[in-house]
């Protein structure tokens, strides 16, 4: 089973960053990317896990969660990677890891930082230069954002709408739409690892707030950053 590079905090949005065992393309197939997702809601459906954003992708996926509850990430991760892995092994008659040991997971302060780090995930494929927009991108959340589900709905909104400060989903639907084509309109859109290898993102007073309450687990790491974009940093992480 998966285990977290570090213990969550509740109360906090995380962005969780989990790779395929030695970067492998184990989630290349429909099919697999489909079967994430639907244990994702499982999740949901069992643990209460508050999804604000995902994306699969062939090799990794993306998560941005709210955690309401302390331990449910933890199981929520665990019942997903558990049973994606298991289902794909039985499938393929293949043996060994499908996910790598440890998912990066990444403390996200609220508003200005949330939404980009939502943008951040969505863009994913574009980055990649797979799709041009993410309502290509049919294994992610974006299309869920703009067109609610009435069954088997993943994304959060209401908490969403909290964070967004509006009052309803069309006007949450247009604020992000917004955010995602202006970020599309810049002639390079460019990667930010700071977003998947930092212990926490935000402003200066959020992150050390972050380093102080998880105590002597980042006692080495280093905070550093400029103007209001402050970051705690996870050693000897490579992100690429």
């Amino acid at each position: 089973m998966p285990r977290a590079s570090r213990y969550y905090l509740p109360g906090y949005t995380w962005h969780i960053t989990h790779r395929c065992h030695k970067r492998e393309f184990l989630l290349k197939f429909d099919r697999d990317k489909r079967r994430w997702i639907h244990w994702l809601f499982e999740a949901k459906k069992r643990y209460g896990l508050c999804v604000l954003k995902y994306t699969a992708t062939s090799n990794h996926v993306h998560l941005l969660i709210y955690e309401s509850k302390a331990g449910t990430i933890s199981k929520s991760m665990q019942l997903i990677a558990g049973r994606v892995g298991q289902e794909y092994n039985i499938r393929k008659r293949r043996k060994g890891a499908f996910w790598e040991d440890r998912y990066q997971a990444t403390a996200i302060e609220s508003e200005t930082y949330l939404i980009q780090c939502m943008v951040y995930i969505d863009l994913n494929m574009v980055r990649a230069g797979v799709v041009n927009h993410p309502e290509d991108w049919e294994f992610a959340g974006y299309n869920e954002i703009m067109n609610p589900k009435e069954r088997y709905a993943i994304i959060d909104h209401e908490t969403l709408r909290g964070f967004f400060q509006v009052k309803n989903n069309r006007r949450l639907q247009e604020d992000y739409s917004g955010f995602v084509q202006r970020e599309i309109n810049k002639e390079v859109i460019k990667q930010d690892p700071d977003w998947s290898q930092s212990i926490a993102v935000g402003s200066e007073d959020f992150v050390v707030g972050i380093q102080s309450k998880l105590g002597i687990k980042t006692e080495k790491r280093k905070v550093d950053g400029k103007e209001d974009h402050w970051m705690l940093h996870e050693p000897g992480v490579s992100y690429n």
